[in-house]
């Protein structure tokens, strides 16, 4: 039998490969959509996407959460909470299949109406798949949830840009969407061993509801947060503009998740296996936190390096403006992957009130701040965004500080050396290259130095992670060699 170590090894490994491949994917597929449609079109999908969001958590309504806090859930459990899901987003979707001429009517665009009514589907076929993930990501399934991510963000992928090349416009971007959800949905049932059964019992919903209810609250405020910027970009400017910020928002994201993508796969389920060992799970905490600061701040700091570059090389000059976004916005983003790692902590802990409430603050100061800055401009906008994100990263650090001894110097030690010699090798990378012309070279040149120069920083110093991940790297070949 595998140990826990075993497991959460294996589970980063295919989250990480996972993530890598989709991301590579959709940094193909992103270029060639980017290239394809225009502004307007992602500002279209960008205006509605936080309706299909909310909804989407209504159905899920944190019931995926609260089964893995669980140690042992019941089929019975699980059955509960699949039949929930599929009554609550069939009604979600009636309800905002009527409500979108007001969605239209908001934004001052009438063909939103049928966008909507498309695009909610969406929701609708991830209530069928809510139970499977969740006994997937119990169960540290990685390989198979990576398998069925990397088919479904081929096929949709595939099928998207078909689309976009024949000029369906945003529909093809909600085309996309829908088809990778409703693919992955169908091969997570193909993957899990779980079967729904016609005996419906509301009882572990009703027992499960106090806690998945704030975790419900925090994921409809964290949606309401990542998108604040399309809801009032989408109304008080273009639907141009919102396209515009969106794209800068998407790949800035997509370089994030990456890392948070890749520690989603086992996080919860190991910090709630550890829950009773206190000094183990602060040890654990501390390997994943080194783990993503390692990556993160290089990634999201390099990106944001050569953002002009590489918006302008990759999908054009037409989305210049984005790359000025992107650049802001990869500063907080580094954060991202460790305040998901603090957050689930609080979450391991039981304590979803204190994850509703860090989220409602959040919330509450972003929305507080965008209707204070909007008339000023998008920049200042992105600016108090970028502020506020950093900020709640360390408020998180005050509550993992109180429910697991994590100190507030202890964070500090654990991620800010990899933030600072990041932030060097990339103002090094900028002043050594500055002076080349071409736009290919230079985005080539920039990328090859910074990485090159931070492994051999991180080689001479003898960092422990860049050990761990080579010593993995060199078990696995060699396990593979032998087989």
């Amino acid at each position: 039998m595998e140990t826990l170590k075993e497991k959460t090894a294996k589970g980063l490994f295919w989250g990480a490969l996972n993530n890598v491949v989709m991301q590579l994917i959709g940094v193909v597929m992103g270029v060639m959509m980017g290239r394809l449609l225009d502004a307007p079109d992602f500002g279209m999908m960008a205006m509605i996407s936080i309706f299909s969001l909310i909804a989407n958590e209504l159905q899920n309504s944190g019931f995926k959460a609260a089964l893995n806090n669980i140690k042992t859930p019941t089929d019975n459990d699980y059955n509960s909470v699949f039949w929930f899901n599929i009554a609550v987003g069939g009604v979600l979707y009636v309800l905002l299949f009527f409500s979108a001429p007001l969605i239209a009517r908001y934004y001052h665009t009438p063909a939103l109406i049928p966008l909507c009514r498309y695009a909610f589907l969406s929701f609708v076929f991830s209530s069928f798949g809510t139970a499977q993930s969740a006994y997937l990501l119990k169960n540290l399934m990685a390989k198979q949830v990576a398998k069925a991510n990397l088919t479904a963000t081929i096929v949709s992928s595939s099928i998207g840009v078909a689309m976009a090349w024949q000029e369906f416009s945003y529909w093809a971007l909600a085309t996309q969407a829908n088809l990778y959800i409703a693919i992955n949905t169908l091969l997570y049932w193909h993957y899990s061993h779980w079967r729904p059964s016609w005996r419906i019992d509301w009882t572990p919903v009703r027992r499960m509801f106090r806690f998945s209810s704030k975790i419900l609250a925090s994921a409809v405020l964290t949606d309401i947060n990542n998108n604040i910027m399309n809801i009032l970009l989408g109304h008080y400017y273009s639907a141009r503009d919102t396209g515009s910020y969106n794209q800068a928002f998407q790949w800035h994201s997509k370089a994030y998740y990456l890392i948070q993508g890749t520690l989603q796969q086992v996080a919860q389920p190991v910090l709630v296996d550890v829950g009773d060992e206190r000094e183990r799970q602060l040890r654990i905490l501390r390997k994943m936190m080194r783990l993503a600061a390692f990556l993160s701040f290089p990634l999201l700091f390099g990106l944001g390096m050569v953002s002009h570059e590489f918006i302008v090389f990759t999908i054009t000059e037409k989305w210049a403006t984005s790359a000025s976004f992107m650049r802001l916005l990869c500063i907080s983003g580094a954060f991202v992957p460790l305040s998901f790692l603090l957050s689930n902590l609080i979450i391991s802990k039981g304590r979803s009130s204190v994850y509703l409430g860090i989220n409602a603050g959040l919330g509450a100061a972003q929305i507080a701040a965008m209707l204070c800055l909007y008339p000023y401009g998008i920049r200042p906008m992105i600016m108090a965004l970028v502020v506020i994100n950093i900020l709640c990263f360390w408020i998180w650090g005050l509550f993992a500080r109180h429910y697991a001894g994590y100190q507030l110097m202890m964070i500090a030690r654990d991620t800010l050396p990899f933030a600072l010699i990041a932030l060097c090798v990339m103002g090094v990378t900028w002043f050594t290259t500055r002076f080349i012309d071409s736009l290919p070279l230079l985005l080539l040149a920039r990328v090859s130095m910074a990485s090159l120069l931070y492994f051999v920083i991180m080689k001479v110093a003898g960092v422990v992670v860049l050990k761990e991940i080579i010593a993995f790297i060199r078990e696995k070949t060699r396990r593979k060699q032998k087989t």
